[in-house]
């Protein structure tokens, strides 16, 4: 293995694509735009815009850090998996171009920089439970890459970290409010749900590597087939918790509506493809489909909220 003397920030970020936090920042941006502007009838008082810009901010400060420590975490975990499979054995870790010593600090920096953006939430705006939460949540999301080693309920565990994003963000912006907006649950179920299926579709490129490995991914031990079918029920509940979200809060009108039916029909075409053309077309399948899939839903949630 070559030696790396530097720490090489550029091939750590390329490796972890920070671009695909779009994946729960949406979600978390709508959970926190819920109890911002909690329902006129729960009692609960709205917050001022100056405080709601500056939850925003460090929301989406901390989702960054946190999701940035989950990948450094997960790529250290799976080094050597990661090595002995085609796929991934061009990843800088895997193949030698980084250093294990440079992901660990980059590891620990984003771990810090988490703590100290949660911090912020009670020196800024006197909210203790972040930081109080912060290191059992980087325990939970630095952890999942364990769960395919003796589990087939990774994939859950993967749905689980994206899904807290929501009641999360929502207790740092604002946790009073949070018992008067239960659509807040039913979004997060719903983010796990859809996150779990679509990791089973992700691990279809993988299912000869984990049978070979004695992984629990659920295409090695459903098979191609169960797996698919398992996603597809994973994201017909998906569908229908985002139709529960909408019932239950009245602040969602028709232009959320109309997102939960463009997200149904972009679930519907992610596994055509994926019937269709296999992991040929994993970019449209996984990366850009869900990605608009967050992207709407987070659009649209906020959008009926502020009318």
């Amino acid at each position: 293995m070559p030696h790396v003397s530097s720490l090489r920030c550029d091939l750590m970020l390329a490796d972890i694509k920070i671009a695909h936090s779009v994946f729960a920042l949406p979600f978390a941006l709508l959970g926190a735009a819920m109890v911002a502007w909690p329902p006129e009838d729960s009692g609960v008082q709205a917050l001022s815009g100056g405080h709601v810009a500056i939850a925003v901010v460090l929301v989406i400060a901390a989702m960054v850090a946190a999701r940035t420590a989950a990948m450094l975490s997960n790529r250290l975990l799976d080094r050597e998996l990661d090595a002995r499979n085609p796929r991934t054995a061009g990843r800088p870790l895997a193949s030698g171009e980084a250093s294990v010593r440079s992901y660990k600090i980059g590891l620990l920096a984003s771990s810090l920089l988490f703590v100290g953006i949660a911090s912020l939430f009670w020196w800024v705006l006197a909210n203790p439970w972040p930081l109080m939460l912060s290191i059992p949540v980087l325990a939970w999301i630095c952890s999942y890459g364990l769960f395919k080693r003796f589990t087939s309920l990774c994939h859950v565990w993967l749905g689980a970290s994206l899904a807290i994003s929501v009641p999360a963000a929502a207790l740092a912006v604002h946790g009073e409010a949070i018992p008067a907006v239960p659509s807040i649950w039913f979004l997060s179920a719903m983010v796990l749900c859809w996150v779990a299926g679509f990791d089973m579709i992700y691990a279809l490129q993988d299912v000869t590597i984990d049978v070979n490995e004695g992984l629990y991914s659920a295409p090695s031990r459903l098979g191609v087939t169960g797996a698919l079918w398992t996603s597809a029920v994973l994201h017909l509940l998906a569908v229908g918790f985002l139709v529960a979200a909408w019932w239950l809060d009245q602040r969602l009108g028709g232009i959320f509506l109309v997102g939960v039916a463009c997200v149904a029909i972009l679930l519907v075409i992610e596994h055509a493809t994926v019937r269709r053309w296999g992991t040929a077309r994993m970019a449209l399948a996984f990366f850009t489909l869900n990605g608009v899939v967050s992207c709407i839903l987070g659009i649209t949630g906020i959008i009926d909220l502020m009318n």
